[in-house]
């Protein structure tokens, strides 16, 4: 196809998806509310009795439920946002890239999702049950609705991408940039960048580093596991090609 054809296909692409991204909003928006007290749900159980959350800025009550409803329309979006990137890629793949990407694209949101729902379900529980266990005497334990909102989107985006360590490490060994035998060897300075990456990411305590930097390292662990596989896949496709050519 000539380059027209292809900005033609990829804005008509992307006015697809933005048009999906708009309906789930419209879809969520009468029970933004109810989201954000579902999402609030993990602080507040372990407010102290009689506290709550608050509203620091005047239009914080609309719009921190707003915010939060676009974010789930996007991240509700994600599958088929990810189709459309595939169908505009896809056509310019040979066969056995097809058979590896496929793959790769599944899991990759599949990982995205278990990494959030790791978040709320494990990581939240375990965080905020700390936070408000060591505040001071004489301190009420008050979040601002903005400021929790803030913090939850940031871990979710840093769980969800974190899951998605072993798709990488896949792509890496696919493409030539490294391959299972370097990985092994750089194992150690892998684990501390893991820690690193969990410091930046996260609040400066340790239980929530943690908690990103191990599940980091096993899916590292678990991405050089699947490489193995990948690699044998590879050298029987260019043994293959080569009896073919012979």
């Amino acid at each position: 196809m000539p380059l027209i054809d292809h900005l033609i296909e990829l804005r008509s692409r992307l006015l697809r998806s933005v048009a999906v991204i708009l309906v789930a909003f419209l879809v969520l928006y009468p029970f933004d509310n109810r989201i954000y007290s579902w999402i609030s749900e993990p602080l507040r159980v372990y407010l102290p009795k009689g506290s709550s959350m608050i509203a620091t800025q005047v239009a914080s009550p609309f719009f921190a439920p707003l915010k939060l409803t676009m974010v789930i329309a996007v991240f509700l979006s994600i599958p088929y946002l990810l189709y459309q990137v595939w169908s505009f890629i896809a056509p310019g793949l040979y066969k056995h890239e097809k058979r590896i990407a496929m793959p790769l694209l599944v899991s990759s949101i599949f990982l995205f999702y278990l990494g959030v729902v790791f978040a709320y379900f494990v990581v939240f529980p375990i965080v905020f049950g700390f936070f408000t266990s060591v505040a001071p005497q004489g301190v009420a334990v008050m979040t601002d609705i903005t400021a929790y909102l803030d913090f939850v989107l940031k871990m979710f985006f840093a769980f969800g991408v974190a899951f998605e360590i072993p798709v990488a490490t896949i792509l890496l060994i696919i493409i030539g940039v490294t391959n299972v035998a370097a990985l092994s060897q750089k194992r150690p300075y892998i684990i501390v960048g893991c820690f690193v990456v969990g410091m930046l990411l996260t609040p400066p305590d340790i239980f929530s580093q943690s908690l990103l930097a191990v599940p980091m390292w096993m899916l590292f662990e678990t991405g050089v596991l699947f490489g193995r596989l990948v690699e044998r896949q590879m050298k029987r496709h260019k043994a293959d090609t080569a009896d073919e050519s012979a």
